[in-house]
């Protein structure tokens, strides 16, 4: 029926003329993505899109994931980061179970580098709408099951859901490491990092290796030495600390805004956002703010900087300065001593308000004991030299020792948290 057959072409054709286009954001098995190509993986609702890209001065091509949609090119992960394509032949696929990056005469030059799986399903890659590029089995959506995550190892940016820390499971410790400079992505001088060794987990700033700037701990609400992040109604920040992660992550409740935290190769954290108005990122606070009392230990031992005071260093109540001459010079680093030793008994305690806790790589938590209980556990131990709450939420739960020295403390005008520090009855005066 020839009526037939032609009603059925056209619905055809049209069905082919008005197709919807659909953002293409998984890779299969027998595809891949080349620099000559020009394709990228756009994200399912256009958030982010993965691909390869330049940086303005440099002939160098790396693979990148940046927001689909700014004005502003702004990249959140470069796999090559170190490893940079020197010409423009790359191709990205997916090779025995990994993803490769394989460069001039088929040399991979980055890979997911995997070495379990002998999955016997088809494996894709997929750019999800949180900027997480990931490797799954082609019918498994879950997220545990993830074979692969691009979340798993960051660049300079954390992305909300992402998480910045340790992973027990798995062994792995995110961490940020800036950008050498805005124009090359190779791996920056500076790092934000968290330390769990001992004590409580606190992210250092980390300048070529060393200390220059500590968060503080995390005290339920925020960290310590970050008093800026808590005031934003559109976000919610979470630190998660059990068996199995230590981790710090935070969430959206507004879709339309974008916000990430970037280390930036100068030496800060940066949290920025857009929201659907700005023409711009907009630098909500750094940190380090102060670059004096900010400064990691930058007045030595028993000694406290208020940046409202001069000099910004000052001894801890019955404390003085070690070397009076270098102190008078403006050297803090010798930093103070007790005026009156301990005797262990009849000790009792000044109360600093509004500080950023001592580093507490030394310190000993118990979260299971209220403020009273911890000054009698702090009083009972000789070598104990402060004590404050872990956590200030609910009028102040936990418990927090210090054995040994005090360092880096500073404070603040209105956030920060009661320190109790211990002295011999004749300096409490």
């Amino acid at each position: 029926d020839n009526s037939y057959t032609l009603s059925f072409l056209l619905v055809f054709f049209v069905l082919i003329l008005f197709r919807p286009t659909f953002s293409i954001n998984t890779l299969s098995s027998t595809e891949s993505l080349t620099v000559s190509s020009n394709r990228t993986l756009v994200s399912s609702g256009n958030v982010f899109e993965l691909g390869f890209f330049r940086t303005n001065s440099s002939s160098r091509w790396y693979l990148g994931i940046w927001y689909k949609k700014m004005s502003e090119r702004t990249y959140v992960w470069v796999a090559n980061r170190d490893n940079p394509l020197s010409n423009s032949i790359g191709t990205l696929k997916i090779s025995g179970n990994n993803l490769v990056l394989l460069g001039y005469s088929n040399k991979s030059v980055w890979s997911t580098n995997r070495t379990r799986g002998n999955e016997s399903s088809l494996v894709v890659a997929e750019l999800l709408d949180n900027g997480n590029f990931v490797m799954r089995d082609s019918n498994n959506n879950e997220a545990s099951q993830f074979l692969w995550q691009s979340f798993d190892y960051p660049t300079d940016t954390l992305l909300p859901e992402m998480k910045l820390g340790y992973d027990l499971k798995k062994g792995l410790n995110r961490f940020l490491t800036s950008w050498r400079n805005s124009d090359d992505p190779s791996s920056g001088e500076i790092s934000y990092i968290l330390d769990i060794q001992r004590g409580m987990p606190e992210f250092y700033l980390l300048k070529s290796g060393l200390r220059a700037h500590r968060s503080g701990p995390w005290n339920g609400d925020r960290f310590s030495g970050i008093p800026e992040d808590q005031y934003l109604s559109y976000m919610v920040y979470n630190f998660i600390e059990n068996s199995e992660e230590v981790a710090y992550t935070f969430r959206m409740n507004n879709n339309s805004i974008y916000s990430r935290l970037k280390i930036s190769s100068e030496g800060f954290l940066e949290r920025l956002t857009w929201t659907p108005t700005s023409i711009a990122w907009n630098l909500l606070w750094y940190s380090p703010v102060d670059l004096k009392c900010d400064v990691y230990k930058a007045c030595g031992v028993y000694s406290y900087c208020d940046e409202n005071t001069s000099p910004v260093c000052n001894c801890i109540q019955g404390f003085m300065p070690l070397n009076e001459q270098r102190w008078d010079l403006r050297d803090w680093s010798s930093g103070c001593i007790r005026r009156t030793r301990l005797s262990c008994s009849g000790d009792s305690f000044t109360r600093m308000k509004n500080m950023k806790l001592p580093d507490t790589r030394m310190a000993i938590v118990d979260r299971s004991i209220d403020v009273k209980e911890c000054e009698k556990r702090c009083l009972s131990d000789c070598n104990c030299t402060a004590f404050a709450n872990a956590d200030i939420r609910d009028g102040g739960t936990g418990c927090v020792i210090w054995t040994g020295e005090l360092d880096d403390m500073r404070t603040y005008v209105a956030d920060g948290q009661d320190l109790y520090v211990r002295l011999a009855p004749a300096d409490l005066v």
